[in-house]
């Protein structure tokens, strides 16, 4: 079972696409999906609609983080094709996915799983996620719960 809201968020540090070091801290408001695969149909989806928001995101004061287990190239590769602006942490030793206890296939693939913080902690969970429209309904969430603002 994954972390559930109230539960406090992980430490987590990852090269993002660039092959910089990222940590992020969790209070303020953000995004950390985690996704299958890079360049396969329904991850593509998934971060093409995330990119498409990525602007009322940041105007929501939102962070957005993709993690897969894929590594940097991988990532690096991803990220360029589909013009993605936001970070993808390379996750391949499954540390961070640990850290969510976010589960993982056979394969070794995470399960699709995103999760909202703020404050240090859990906010929402979501698990088993159609990727289509899941970028929107993650922030209308947001919005509903009074979690992020958008400015006037």
């Amino acid at each position: 079972m994954p972390l559930a809201a109230g539960d406090d968020a992980p430490t987590v540090t990852a090269r993002n696409q660039d092959g910089e070091e990222v940590s992020p801290a969790f209070e303020e408001p953000t995004v950390v999906y985690f996704y299958p695969k890079d360049d396969t149909p329904g991850c593509t989806v998934e971060a093409n609609q995330f990119q498409r928001e990525r602007e009322t995101y940041r105007d929501a004061g939102v962070d957005v983080y993709g993690v897969s287990v894929d590594g940097v190239d991988s990532h690096r590769s991803f990220s360029e094709s589909e013009g993605l602006e936001f970070d993808l942490l390379a996750d391949p030793d499954a540390e961070i996915a640990d850290a969510f206890d976010v589960e993982r296939r056979d394969s070794g693939v995470t399960t699709r799983t995103t999760f909202v913080l703020a404050d240090g902690e859990v906010q929402a969970v979501y698990e088993g996620v159609d990727p289509d429209g899941h970028a929107r309904d993650v922030l209308l969430d947001a919005l509903d719960d009074g979690l992020v603002t958008l400015p006037e």
